[in-house]
């Protein structure tokens, strides 16, 4: 079964839009959810295609990853204190810095490196946003 992201999704009108791991958007209609189930976007969802009358059509959404709420995050985590985050940040930036020589060298950062640094990135971003 192809899986995606919900790009749209409105739950008063009942319909939204799934964009493809391939790039491609599916149309979300609300029936298509299981029972009592809603989405946001940034929910990663699971689902089958048929070609509906204007275009591809999810059928049978599983809600893979739901998104969950920003103030329901912010509230449950404490912030780090600013001697902590001084580390966090000096970390990213070794990381920047290695990445970007590396792509001056005109070549990609191995995996390791990549995942180690959008890791890094996601962590700072959630503490700077508390």
């Amino acid at each position: 079964m192809p899986t995606g992201k919900v790009r749209f999704y409105n739950a008063d009108k009942g319909f939204g839009f799934i964009t493809e791991e391939s790039g491609a958007d599916v149309f979300l209609h609300a029936n298509a959810l299981p029972t009592g189930v809603t989405v946001k976007p940034g929910s990663r969802v699971e689902f089958g295609i048929v070609d509906g009358r204007k275009g591809p059509q999810a059928l049978a959404v599983k809600v893979l990853d739901p998104v969950q709420s920003v103030v329901a995050n912010k509230s449950a985590r404490e912030r780090k204190a600013p001697e902590e985050l001084v580390v966090i940040i000096e970390d990213v930036v070794q990381l920047l810095d290695g990445a970007s020589n590396v792509y001056r060298a005109g070549r990609r950062p191995e995996r390791k490196l990549a995942s180690n640094l959008a890791r890094a990135l996601r962590g700072l971003a959630d503490e700077l946003e508390k």
